[in-house]
Order: C-alpha cells, then sequence, then structure tokens
C-alpha cells in the first residue's frame, strides 16, 4: 500500500501531455499495452490515473459511482458549452433532470421513432447520385443533426439551420483537441482558438432559442402533462410549473443537440470505412438485407432480424469509439489493487484502449463482425461504448436503433468506396473525428 502505480516518465511542467496530444491513441494504448491495470502519468499539472481493468471501470461508473464525480476541469469550456445539462450536472441537479428526460427516451417510443428516421434518411438519399464522391461525416452528420431535432426538439430543421450548426461544430471540436499549453497554462489566459469557439458557442444558443421560441405555446397542457413527448416540450410544460429555468432549458437543448447527434453520426461513419475495407462482410450484408428486406425500406419490425448490421455497428463502435476517453474525479481517495489514488487526482477510462487490448479480444486490430454477440467470459467492462451505470447514455437505444436503420437503408441502394490511401487520420476532440472529413464514393447497387 501507498507505492506509486506505474507509468511514462513526463517532461518537467509538461509531464506526459506532449505525448499525450501529439497522438492520444497510441499514447493510451502504449500504456494499456505496458502497465495494465493501474497507470499513473501527469498531463500538465493533472496527476492523472488511467484505469484499464474491467473491475476497475465498474467500480467507478457503477457499484461505486458516488464516489466519482465529473472532474472540475471539464466544467471551463465544456461547462461554457453545455452549462449543467445531462451530461455535466451532479447531485439534485442531474438526478432531477435525468427524471425529468427519461420518458422522451422511452423503449415504447421507438417504433413510432424507426419510421421517422428511414424518412429522414430517404431525404438525405434523395441527394446522392451513382458515381458522387459524399463526404460521409458530414453525410451522417446532417442525417443524425435533423433526426435528434425532429424527436427531441419537436421541430424539422432548415438546411440552412444545418449547415449553421455544421459549421459551429469545427471551432467547438478544435478547442477541446488535447494541446499541452493548454493544459499547463492557467485557465484565465486567453489562447488561440477562443473568439472562434465565444462565437460558435453564440451560434448554437442563437439557434436553441429560435427553436424554443419556435416551441413555445404548443407543449400541451402542463398541470396534466399531456402534450407532445419530445423531450423539448417535457421541458417547457415543466417550466410552466415553475420546473426549469431558460438556462436550465438551454443547457439541455445544447447537450441534446451536440451530444444527441455526434456519437451517432461518427459510429455511422466508422461503419462506411471499416464496411468498404472487408468487401466480403459487405457482401454478406448486403445479402442479409436482399433477404430479410426484399427491397423495401426497413421498420421497426424489420430491426430484430438485421443481425449481420446490428454486429457490424458493434464493431465499428469497439475498434473506433466515438468517446475514447472519460474522466472521473475521487470524491476521496480510493485503492485499486495495491494503489491508492488521492482524491485530487483524475481518472481516465479509455474506451480506445480496453476495445483494443490483447488481453480482452483476440486479433484485436482486426474487424470481425462475427466476434459478436460475445464471449460469455469476457469481463462485461472491456466493451463500454455508452459508459455505464446510472449515468449511462440516456440515448443509448435511439443510438443503437438509428444506426441500425440508416446503415440497412442506405445500404440497400449503396455501396460506398473509400477514396483515400490508408486509415483515416483521427482528430482527437470531446470525441474521435476522422481528420478532414470522410471522402467515399457512392456506387449505385
Amino acid at each position: 500500500m501507498g507505492t506509486s502505480p506505474p507509468g511514462p516518465r513526463g517532461e518537467p511542467l509538461f509531464g506526459s501531455s506532449r505525448r499525450y496530444a501529439n497522438d492520444p491513441f497510441r499514447f493510451l494504448s502504449a500504456c494499456e499495452r505496458a502497465y495494465g491495470g493501474v497507470v499513473q502519468f501527469d498531463l500538465g499539472p493533472m496527476d492523472t490515473y488511467l484505469l484499464t481493468e474491467p473491475e476497475h471501470v465498474e467500480r467507478v461508473l457503477v457499484t461505486e459511482a458516488d464516489r466519482f464525480a465529473k472532474p472540475e476541469f471539464q466544467g471551463d469550456a465544456l461547462g461554457d458549452l453545455l452549462g449543467k445539462g445531462l451530461l455535466l450536472s451532479e447531485g439534485q441537479t442531474w438526478r432531477e433532470q435525468r427524471r425529468l428526460s427519461t420518458p422522451a427516451f422511452q423503449v415504447d417510443r421507438l417504433t413510432d421513432f424507426a419510421n421517422d428516421i428511414v424518412a429522414h434518411n430517404e431525404s438525405l438519399l434523395a441527394d446522392w447520385s451513382d458515381g458522387a464522391v459524399v463526404d460521409v461525416e458530414q453525410a451522417m452528420t446532417q442525417v443524425t443533426l435533423a433526426v435528434i431535432t425532429d424527436l427531441m426538439l419537436g421541430t424539422d430543421l432548415s438546411d440552412e439551420r444545418i449547415r449553421t450548426i455544421r459549421e459551429a461544430l469545427e471551432p467547438l471540436g478544435a478547442r477541446f483537441e488535447p494541446d499541452p499549453i493548454r493544459f499547463a497554462a492557467p485557465t484565465w489566459l486567453p489562447m488561440p482558438g477562443d473568439s472562434e469557439y465565444d462565437t460558435a458557442v453564440e451560434t448554437m444558443e442563437s439557434v436553441i432559442a429560435d427553436i424554443v421560441a419556435e416551441r413555445r405555446g404548443s407543449e400541451g397542457d402542463p398541470e396534466t402533462d399531456e402534450g407532445p413527448d419530445d423531450l423539448l416540450s417535457i421541458l417547457l410544460r415543466a417550466q410552466e410549473r415553475g420546473e426549469q429555468t431558460d438556462t436550465q432549458i438551454r443547457d439541455e437543448m445544447m447537450t441534446m443537440l451536440l451530444a444527441g447527434h455526434d456519437t451517432t453520426a461518427l459510429t455511422l461513419t466508422y461503419s462506411w470505412y471499416l464496411l468498404s475495407q472487408h468487401p466480403t462482410v459487405e457482401k454478406r450484408l448486403h445479402e442479409e438485407l436482399d433477404e430479410q428486406l426484399g427491397g423495401e425500406p426497413p421498420t421497426m419490425a424489420d430491426v430484430p432480424s438485421l443481425d449481420l448490421v446490428e454486429r457490424v455497428v458493434d464493431e465499428a463502435m469497439r475498434l473506433y469509439p466515438p468517446v475514447y476517453a472519460m474522466f472521473r474525479d475521487p470524491v476521496e481517495s480510493v485503492t485499486f489493487d495495491e494503489y491508492t489514488v488521492p482524491e485530487d487526482a483524475t481518472i481516465m477510462l479509455s474506451q480506445w484502449a480496453m476495445h483494443r487490448s490483447e488481453r480482452f479480444w483476440d486479433d484485436p486490430e482486426q474487424f470481425d463482425p462475427d466476434r459478436w454477440p460475445g464471449d460469455d467470459d469476457r469481463p462485461r467492462f472491456a466493451y463500454f461504448p455508452f459508459g455505464g451505470g446510472p449515468r449511462h447514455c440516456i440515448g443509448k437505444h435511439l443510438a443503437k436503433l438509428e444506426a441500425k436503420l440508416i446503415v440497412a437503408r442506405t445500404a440497400q441502394e449503396y455501396r460506398l468506396e473509400y477514396t483515400r490511401e490508408g486509415e483515416p487520420d483521427l482528430w482527437p476532440t470531446l470525441t474521435m473525428h476522422p481528420r478532414n472529413g470522410m471522402p467515399m464514393r457512392a456506387h449505385e447497387r
């Protein structure tokens, strides 16, 4: 007890932040392979403990979740962006917002969701043509934004609004790219990109304010709580009862608009890339779709029969988890194995490192949808793309349904060919994006 865990030797002042910022994916995998278990390193002044045992992840996210809080460093720029929405709020605020939000994501709404998802995907495909080169990341962002604003904000975005949001996403993402100078600098020090970030936040706030203003008066009866069951209507009815402020609604809408589309769009983007690199799997996928759907658009009733579609999506999230690392702060000193993590440290849980670990996966770098539904002997938290425990992603079921339907409907019509050489260059922001998009050529089937 009391000994320090192993880890890479860092530099004065910067610690390991230069290596991490240069390529966080290589750094995290190297730490997992070299040290396993508990790994300690500094990101600038931040004393960081990387946990790579599934039972440790389960303790942090599930069985001892009350002992770990969202880290304070996520409350600066990220707090300016998302405020006290579900992703960042804590304690009673989080519990109340989660209670209010849950009905919007009930499983019994999924049947209605399925038809709307397919309809939005049809609108996207109407603009494609045989042989055209499509930036698949932008296309998947477009359709998932349309879905989330329809289902959770109760509105249809115009092409102009979608373009406005997409243009704001790049400076928002760039603000969270790992930067050793920013790690070491005080939060009050102006840094390059701050002005562009602030402008993008203001743009998003303006879009949200317009949507909220347009929806007021159509939210239903606050006394009986009857009315539309999208999230914004639920929150507007709660506001009429004095249970929500304008700021709370702004924070939840910002969280939903960004977190509600981004991870699904990225799951789809990497699914298309992986299918393009594995033509045998792609051929089997097309055969499944032809057999199960017979040329008709998929419905909720078809989803259980789309076995390979589901396994492709699961495997894409294993190899390219959109959320590649999560952070928590212990509220008191806590012990993992023989090592004590002090309460002023930060804990990192990395989906990237654990999803690609040889300790838990055979041929972990290989795209193999047939490894699913999974090995019963594999620890539960060797795979956690949606987090886990009481704070697991509230939109998990919607995201999975959306990804499966969009893969199925798009692959009925098109085969997508990656147009670059080599693997995508990954851009680490809050989520893992392909740098400079994902250009692919659409071939009609």
